[in-house]
């Protein structure tokens, strides 16, 4: 049986993109899946998959000075066919593989460089050369690899400027979580917003949004980033018209949708955001509810054939709050973008096509010599 190594110093053992998409449908496809985490929950084995637990470091600086190493061994004591890391900060450890011979996937959930131009804790001028440092790094890394798979075609672009074995590999929905989208009960006068909750997915305005509306409410489900936030978001008129529902499981976060007119995807025009792909928009999608969406570009051309959402200026609450009354006062309307919507997830942004590539890549990656 092949080995495939999957490992992150940063993110959750059950993370989406990474084990409940990623390593669930290698094990499906009959490899044996093992995943290498920095959290202190200890080893087990969950779903197939065999986790590898290095201990949780007390803060960044550790993190960064002692795990990597830490990450390393563990990884190469696997003795695995392929070698795929999910974190900027773990790009010599795939360096430190290649030269042992491994064959090395660098996922790349986000485009680094331009985020870290984003950064309002770093000075601008600070920023930049980051930016610009981090950038050949990363680049000088990539050319040596095994594979990359991106989260997004703008990133897969990025990168086939230097390494020509690229895939982009996108988050969307998993279709069976929302099956019951052609089955819908009466729908509340609200919409909603499920995910993490910051300033710069827009909930301060979506909040203000509110109270231009003479009805309907806001169906909160996620986490707030801090509680300075959600102080803000409480002290925003509109707020009485929130219903905060806190985290959310799956099975929840289907149920809220069901409830709701519209699912709400207002990012702020960070660079970070401009060409991105919000899963969340597709999973509103894949529950057969429109989306109210940043007016970007991409996006617009993202979903240019599917005449599922409505586009808005994510930093004007009332023209947020005209999108959200028009279709709560059409349900007409609003039931025809859905199932509009439903039909573009179940064509074409569903996990199971996401997953064929996955597959498909790694067949390429294990059979052909680097």
């Amino acid at each position: 049986m092949i080995e495939i190594c999957h490992i992150s110093t940063v993110h959750h053992r059950y993370d989406t993109r990474i084990f409940i998409k990623q390593c669930r449908s290698l094990v499906k496809a009959s490899f044996r899946v093992h995943l290498v985490v920095a959290d202190g929950l200890g080893n087990e084995e969950k779903d197939g998959v065999i986790f590898w637990d290095i201990g949780r470091p007390v803060n960044r600086k550790e993190r960064l000075l002692k795990f990597r190493k830490k990450m390393y061994q563990q990884a190469l004591a696997i003795e695995a066919s392929v070698y795929h890391f999910h974190d900027p900060e773990l790009l010599g450890v795939g360096k430190k593989l290649i030269a042992k011979g491994k064959k090395v996937i660098y996922d790349t959930h986000e485009d680094v460089p331009r985020q870290l131009l984003t950064k309002a804790y770093l000075p601008s001028w600070l920023r930049k050369a980051l930016s610009y440092l981090f950038e050949r790094y990363e680049n000088h890394i990539a050319a040596k690899l095994s594979g990359i798979i991106a989260a997004t075609p703008h990133i897969r672009d990025r990168f086939l400027k230097v390494n020509p074995t690229v895939i982009e590999v996108q988050n969307f929905p998993f279709l069976e979580e929302f099956n019951n989208a052609e089955v819908l009960g009466e729908k509340e006068d609200a919409v909603c917003y499920v995910g993490a909750i910051s300033k710069v997915r827009g909930i301060l305005q979506i909040v203000e949004a509110m109270s231009y509306l003479d009805n309907g409410k806001l169906l909160l489900g996620g986490k707030f980033e801090n509680e300075d936030l959600r102080n803000r978001a409480v002290s925003v008129r509109g707020w009485s018209q929130v219903e905060e529902l806190g985290f959310l499981s799956r099975t929840e976060v289907n149920q809220v949708m069901q409830r709701s007119v519209a699912g709400l995807v207002v990012l702020e025009p960070t660079i970070s955001y401009l060409d991105s792909i919000p899963v969340k928009m597709f999973e509103y999608m894949a529950a057969g509810i429109p989306v109210i969406a940043s007016d970007f570009p991409y996006w617009r051309t993202l979903l240019k054939d599917t005449d599922c959402a409505l586009f808005v200026d994510p930093n004007n609450p009332e023209a947020i709050a005209g999108a959200i009354a028009r279709l709560i006062s059409d349900r007409a309307l609003a039931s025809k973008m859905g199932e509009i919507g439903r039909n573009a997830a179940v064509d074409i942004f569903n996990w199971d096509q996401e997953e064929k590539k996955l597959l498909n890549f790694y067949k390429r990656i294990i059979h052909e010599a680097k």
